[in-house]
């Protein structure tokens, strides 16, 4: 049985490579069964979703181009309870607003790598997670940026 964690927004397993987080899956069936790294993955998503956590120290491994693993390090570095633009990130990277909304769209660890953190010049935008947009709200609020929404 995989390291399932209940959220606010569904059931939350990962698959692992046996040393880092490799994909975020909404619902059971991660390859991510027991041990440290799994420990680590309930630990840490049960104290993000409990407010006692703003930041992930798991190790993740996300497949992707090195623009991919730039865009990720991007959506990283923004902390937590506050957002950024496609448009702003478009900017950093020397890309297309549209190539942050696929990158967002392609990512496969959103919430440990927070693409809900990512808005559109004048609104949401998407949310690649289940859930959608209604998914990418609560995890606004849950960080305290859904001020920005109103």
């Amino acid at each position: 049985m995989s390291a399932v964690v209940q959220t606010p927004v569904g059931m939350l397993s990962a698959d692992s490579d046996g040393q880092a987080i490799t994909r975020l899956i909404w619902g059971r069936g991660g390859n991510l069964t027991e041990g440290p790294l799994a420990a680590q993955f309930v630990n840490e998503l049960t104290a993000y979703f409990a407010g006692e956590r703003q930041d992930f120290t798991l190790p993740l491994a996300p497949r992707g181009s090195a623009f991919q693993q730039d865009f990720y390090a991007a959506l990283c570095a923004i902390p937590y309870g506050e957002t950024r633009t496609y448009g702003d990130l478009a900017v950093d990277l020397g890309v297309s607003a549209q190539a942050i909304g696929q990158a967002c769209g392609a990512n496969p660890i959103a919430v440990l790598i927070p693409c809900h953190r990512v808005l559109a010049a004048n609104g949401l935008g998407g949310y690649s997670g289940a859930g959608g947009i209604e998914a990418k709200v609560t995890l606004l609020r849950l960080e305290g940026a859904a001020g920005l929404l109103i």
